[in-house]
């Protein structure tokens, strides 16, 4: 295969196979905290501790990924999943939450790993679309966890799905290992003494700072902050809002947040290649982020009035507010300078899980305040919109 494409084969099925194994967490909530007796809320805390994983690789893993190389620092990071989830699995109480830190530390190399192998390989004329077929590996995963995992856990048992998933884990690792002579690159070029660095809040700041590599990616870091934002709300609302205000049955809820991410999915691939074609990717978010605003606002101003709108409405949010990231991580890359395009990619996502942190729980203070999910969703549509409106007047002015 050309070069371009065995990058984007060898990062598409790692990003698909760990959204998978992360995904699968919640779908097993109930039993899995059952297993480690606790009550089936502390799936949340499992959520959040994930998350705190994602946030401390991307500030503090880049001098590991410098050092093994993207291809081994992602066979590294999915066996530090599938050790997450032997520890998750145990009955050892809130100890055992700690697997969830090692699950979302090993999906954390996902992004600036992906990013440095193909910024390194992409055609320069389909770099976006090529990222965003890589992204679109997210959505994939998380429809093939929705499908099979509740079947496995209600035909086979929890241990016998938490074994399938771990091996998926480690048989991707071994499978990816030819890609590594080719994709790996240079190697050993950062600090050997990496593992000190995941502990110093240096490296951190060290990662932050390349932020100021290029003029662009401050305001490249906002919008993607801003979408992670509206995306984390949709995610973790969507279900819950059609649950409540239109009368619809919790399956009926889970099939329009499936519209969603399958609308995702070919909206990551679909806008990668206008992006591609317009050749101002700053531009793009900005417009993507209006219609996205709107897109939202559709959904819970006419949603009620019918299903198909219900559902056709959620298809558009998913296809314009959840597929924003191939075209985000794809620019980012571009503008970096080639040496910091994991770290810069890094400093930009961190940001951006903070915003899907903060996010929902601004949402619920909102809900909480106004006595309705309407007014919620509204206020995140209107910070996407401003946000989509501010890039276009900073890319006209400079």
């Amino acid at each position: 295969m050309p070069l371009w494409a065995s990058a984007l084969v060898g990062t598409l099925l790692v990003q698909t196979v760990c959204a998978f194994s992360s995904i699968a967490v919640p779908l097993m909530g109930p039993p899995l905290m059952a297993r480690a007796g606790l009550p089936p809320e502390s799936i949340g805390l499992v959520s959040a501790i994930s998350s705190a994983g994602i946030c401390w690789f991307l500030a503090c893993g880049g001098p590991m990924l410098n050092q093994h190389g993207p291809i081994r620092t992602l066979q590294l990071g999915m066996v530090c999943m599938a050790f997450g989830l032997v520890v998750l699995s145990q009955p050892l109480g809130a100890l055992g939450l700690l697997g969830s830190l090692a699950i979302g530390f090993g999906n954390g190399p996902n992004t600036p790993a992906g990013s440095q192998i193909l910024i390194r390989s992409a055609p320069p004329a389909h770099r976006t679309l090529i990222f965003s077929i890589k992204q679109a590996g997210v959505p994939l995963g998380g429809a093939l966890a929705g499908l099979s995992v509740p079947y496995l856990v209600l035909t086979h048992g929890l241990p016998v799905t938490l074994g399938v998933i771990i091996a998926i884990l480690l048989a991707c690792c071994l499978i990816v290992q030819p890609f590594r002579v080719r994709l790996d690159g240079e190697r050993g070029v950062g600090d050997p003494r990496w593992m000190r660095a995941l502990v110093q809040p240096a490296a951190m700041m060290s990662c932050v700072s390349s932020l100021r590599a290029h003029s662009s990616l401050p305001m490249l870091t906002a919008v993607g902050a801003s979408f992670s934002i509206m995306q984390a709300c949709l995610m973790t609302f969507t279900a819950t809002y059609v649950f409540t205000r239109h009368g619809a049955s919790l399956a009926e809820a889970g099939q329009v947040v499936a519209v969603m991410q399958g609308a995702s999915m070919f909206g990551r691939v679909a806008l990668g290649w206008a992006a591609d074609r317009m050749g101002n990717a700053l531009r793009h978010l900005g417009i993507q982020a209006i219609l996205s605003a709107l897109a939202v606002c559709l959904m819970v101003t006419m949603g009620g009035e019918a299903r198909w709108i219900l559902y056709a409405s959620a298809a558009l949010v998913g296809f314009t507010a959840v597929g924003w990231n191939g075209v985000h991580i794809a620019e980012l890359a571009r503008v970096a300078p080639l040496h910091l395009v994991s770290s810069v990619t890094s400093a930009s996502s961190l940001f951006g899980f903070a915003g899907s942190v903060c996010g929902p729980l601004i949402f619920m203070v909102l809900v909480g305040w106004a006595g309705g999910y309407e007014t919620a969703f509204h206020v995140m549509a209107a910070q996407l919109a401003g946000l989509g409106v501010i890039c276009l007047v900073a890319k006209r002015r400079s």
